[in-house]
């Protein structure tokens, strides 16, 4: 009498089941197309938990934790949000050809909703060796 062995199955289904749940929120996070600007100057970006990630896009649209909000919803989307103010921090990643005022009317909606801490996201500009930063990020 043969018999199908389905421990081979199961452990391909569970090794499958791992890898798309460590790619989901990369692929979340691809989902809005972004350039950072550059700076020599970057902190790591805080965790999740730590802070609520706005993204700005070319055209304006605001987009926090990669849901759109239209902009005369953003200060009552960053109170229903931001659970802690004074210690929570908004994380703005703006493309880099964003127009600042979008930029800015995001920050202010996060500041009338009562955040303290506002953080904006830029990608770590490459040097030469001689310490001088390169224009084009090379």
């Amino acid at each position: 009498m043969a018999e199908i062995n389905m421990i081979p199955l199961i452990d391909v289904s569970l090794v499958l089941l791992i890898i798309f749940m460590v790619l989901t929120p990369v692929l979340f996070r691809a989902q809005i197309p972004m350039q950072l600007p550059k700076a020599t100057q970057v902190e790591p970006t805080p965790s999740s938990e730590e802070a609520v990630e706005v993204q700005v896009d070319k055209s304006g649209n605001v987009y926090i934790d990669k849901k759109p909000v239209p902009h005369d919803q953003l200060e009552s989307a960053f109170k229903r949000l931001v659970v802690s103010p004074a210690t929570q921090m908004v994380l703005v990643d703006a493309d880099k050809d964003t127009p600042f005022q979008h930029v800015v009317t995001v920050m202010d909606a996060a500041k009338k909703a009562g955040v303290q801490r506002l953080a904006v996201a830029a990608q770590r500009e490459k040097s030469n060796p001689t310490g001088e930063t390169s224009p084009l990020g090379q």
